[in-house]
């Protein structure tokens, strides 16, 4: 059977979403609490040293060289389409003087095209971020969650942020199983991923609004036809939007640097995410919890009669 975007039923299929939904929020659950986070120098205090010396070269010689300077990494990762760049953190902050003799070290035997970078983090800062990363997140759910209820109605609201936790918690428990770096840009991520994901979702909300004032609702059939109809007329919208800020966001992870790879990679995962929760799960949670009124109303009816 062919599938047509603008003809496919999405209401009946709620549950099956539902269910799709709930295993894997229940197993990013399960791995997040095994794993936890890979926390970045940004969150946990530290040094991140990114070493290019433009021309290949393996972990071990890496170590072999802090060794020399009674330096032990916490890790080594190289990076590059030939692995001409190491990326090595260190869970205790290097001094100045360590940061340059390591810069020195390297510079003297791999010569003067040697680019080190360096961050550090101390222990005080990387919880300040942490904290109001956290912070920034919640901020941003609030804000959403009222102007939802402003604009539209307080069942829209709670199920738009259900959508939004979906999306975010999705990325989340994604890097926490593959135990990807998680750092600042990756908070700039969720929040772009919130954005995103609640400005699909209102465009839905929009449309069943105003095919609720051009159709009699009378019973939940009806309300599922409303809501049938207007995913079916956002869903090219939806489609199209993705997939023209996927091309924007691959790019960047395939292409773009090893700075902004976290950003670029939570982004991309969330843009389809973000696509998915709008079609599937919010306005499908608004179409449950607003259908309850008419088979209340109808139990009520019978009672009275």
């Amino acid at each position: 059977m062919n599938f047509n975007p603008k003809t496919w039923n999405y209401v009946s299929h709620r549950k099956q979403f539902y269910i799709i939904s709930a295993v894997l929020q229940i197993v990013g659950l399960i791995g997040f609490l095994i794993f936890g986070f890979n926390q970045g120098v940004d969150f946990q205090s530290g040094t991140r040293l990114d070493i290019a010396i433009g021309k290949p070269f393996t972990e071990e010689e890496v170590a072999a060289e802090l060794k020399q300077l009674n330096l032990e990494p916490g890790s080594i990762v190289t990076a590059g389409d030939n692995g001409e760049r190491a990326a090595v953190r260190f869970t205790e902050p290097l001094n100045k003087e360590q940061i340059v003799s390591v810069k020195n070290a390297f510079t003297k035997k791999y010569g003067e095209q040697v680019d080190i970078q360096e961050s550090t983090v101390d222990p005080i800062v990387s919880r300040e971020l942490a904290k109001n990363a956290t912070y920034a997140l919640i901020w941003a759910s609030i804000g959403i969650l009222l102007y939802i209820i402003v604009r539209f109605e307080y069942r829209f609201a709670i199920a738009g942020v259900i959508g939004l936790l979906h999306d975010a918690f999705g990325v989340i428990a994604i890097f926490s199983i593959f135990q990807i770096e998680v750092d600042l840009p990756f908070i700039a991520a969720i929040l772009t991923i919130v954005g995103y994901s609640i400005n699909d979702t209102i465009v839905t909300f929009d449309r069943i609004r105003e095919n609720m004032k051009l159709h009699k609702v009378k019973r939940k059939a009806d309300l599922e036809y409303v809501v049938n109809l207007s995913i079916q007329e956002t869903i090219t919208r939806s489609i199209n939007t993705v997939l023209t800020v996927l091309m924007a966001s691959v790019a960047l992870l395939i292409f773009g640097g090893e700075s902004i790879r976290t950003f670029s990679l939570a982004l991309t995962v969330g843009l389809f995410l973000g696509m998915y929760s709008s079609i599937f799960i919010s306005s499908q949670i608004w179409l449950d919890w607003k259908g309850r009124e008419f088979t209340n109303n109808r139990v009520t009816n019978n009672e009275a009669s």
